[in-house]
């Protein structure tokens, strides 16, 4: 397909998992599906499949229409990071595992083509954490996480912290680490270590220490307009973002940690509630409920 031909359609994106068959089965139909339809499909994955663009063979990433993933969350975390600058917004197929980000059951490939052609799509503004790593006072290292940032243990070792939010103190920690979180990452690493669930359009940051040696070292859910500032206070520790982009630190490395100004836009067919995905993922008790069966 030549380049004017593609600048007339509408284009859609397919982030797949790359090493899951029934994914690759799965975007082959929707993308045959979608090019009957008029639009042009572009994906990470190309090489698998011959009906789609390479997605660097795109104008401008801004002139996607959606992003449509295939896979877990990790891979809607990697779609996070393809489409980040612009408001695209990113529908997760599930298919097998029940993601919090991911529609609770999966839906049919002409559902998912209905919804497209309409626009019939129902977005969830998803906030996102930005951290810098200060080291002598100058920024050595920025980015960005959808979950959670998380400063941890290199090596054997435990890592001294000193943690400060809006420029006031608030405790010294020899721990394991400490995560910060954002609502959508409530369910991810945060709530594996005992953090709280944070309903999505909850406006909030959560801090947790991880195995902290310390009479105070509660999970705290912190105003999304506060700094919050870590201080290196041992040999060396590790920043991840999101498990995927990661920063080796060294002692009196300070992170700053805040509310970015990008918003992610995780969208749903069938509009389900952040609620019903809870109950789904972790097969909440509700029989009985108010007398049913």
């Amino acid at each position: 397909m030549s380049t004017s031909s593609l600048k007339e359609l509408r284009k859609v994106l397919l982030v797949i998992h790359p090493s899951k068959p029934e994914a690759l089965e799965f975007a082959t139909i929707l993308a045959d599906s979608l090019i009957e339809e008029g639009f042009a499909v572009f994906s990470n994955s190309h090489h698998a499949i011959p009906s789609v663009v390479p997605l660097d063979e795109i104008d401008s990433v801004g002139n996607l229409e959606i992003a449509v993933v295939l896979g877990g969350d990790g891979t809607i975390l990697r779609a996070a990071e393809l489409v980040r600058g612009f408001p695209i917004p990113i529908l997760g197929v599930n298919l097998g595992k029940v993601g919090f980000l991911a529609e609770v059951s999966q839906p049919k490939i002409s559902e998912i083509v209905r919804a497209i052609c309409e626009s019939k799509l129902h977005p969830e503004p998803r906030l996102t954490l930005r951290y810098e790593i200060l080291r002598d006072g100058k920024i050595v290292s920025s980015g960005w996480a959808l979950n959670e940032v998380t400063i941890e243990r290199n090596h054997a070792q435990m890592v001294e912290l000193f943690l400060q939010i809006d420029d006031r103190p608030v405790s010294r920690w020899g721990c394991d680490g400490v995560i910060c979180s954002t609502p959508t990452g409530s369910t991810a690493y945060a709530f594996s270590a005992g953090g709280p669930v944070v309903w999505p359009e909850v406006s909030a940051l959560v801090l947790l220490p991880l195995a902290a040696h310390a009479l105070f070292s509660r999970p705290m859910v912190v105003s999304p307009d506060s700094q919050i500032a870590v201080d290196i206070e041992s040999q060396e520790a590790l920043l991840s973002a999101d498990g995927m982009r990661k920063f080796e630190l060294i002692q009196n490395d300070r992170i700053l940690l805040k509310r970015d100004s990008e918003l992610v836009l995780l969208s749903h067919i069938d509009n389900s509630v952040f609620t019903d995905r809870l109950v789904a993922k972790f097969k909440l008790p509700i029989e009985g409920w108010r007398g049913g069966k």
